[in-house]
């Protein structure tokens, strides 16, 4: 789906460790012009997975993703918008425990109605984050990327 996106795709998850064809997807997509969106919480509740996911959305902002640290408590949504066409909510979250290991479900919603609602509830979401762009990702510590880098090499096993 995010590969047969025209105008935006947008993804909340609180584990964002994809699988490789999913982050070329995505690279892909924002390097067509696509409005690539990606949210994840800032308040992690396991801290390997978190640091693995600021890890992967490192490399995408560099490909113009636009990717956002939920403030307001720990995001735990699992969402997919693409084009304001179809929806995916479940509990599959956006890592490849999820998508290979988990028996996960997640309903795919060919509506445009419910689209639009889910996007204004994404949009309103933003106005909690703080944008991860280059600038604030590279102010990064030492230590956060040592933890990064830990993290991203366990990331299969995460």
């Amino acid at each position: 789906m995010i590969t047969e996106a025209n105008k935006y795709v947008y993804i909340q998850t609180p584990y964002f460790v994809p699988h490789e064809s999913i982050l070329e997807s995505i690279k892909i997509a924002a390097l067509s012009g696509i409005d690539v969106k990606i949210m994840i919480p800032s308040k992690p509740d396991h801290p390997f997975v978190y640091w693995a996911s600021l890890s992967y959305i490192g490399s995408l902002i560099e490909f113009g993703v636009k990717c956002y640290s939920y403030n307001e408590g720990f995001l735990h949504s699992k969402l997919l918008i693409i084009d304001g066409l179809v929806s995916s909510i479940g509990t599959a979250n956006v890592d490849m425990r999820s998508l290979r290991l988990n028996f996960e479900s997640n309903a795919f919603i060919f509506d445009e109605k419910i689209a639009k609602t889910l996007e204004t509830d994404y949009i309103n979401d933003i106005k909690n984050c703080t944008q991860i762009d280059v600038k604030y990702y590279n102010k990064r510590s030492i230590n956060i990327k040592i933890k990064e880098a830990i993290s991203r090499l366990l990331s299969p096993l995460l």
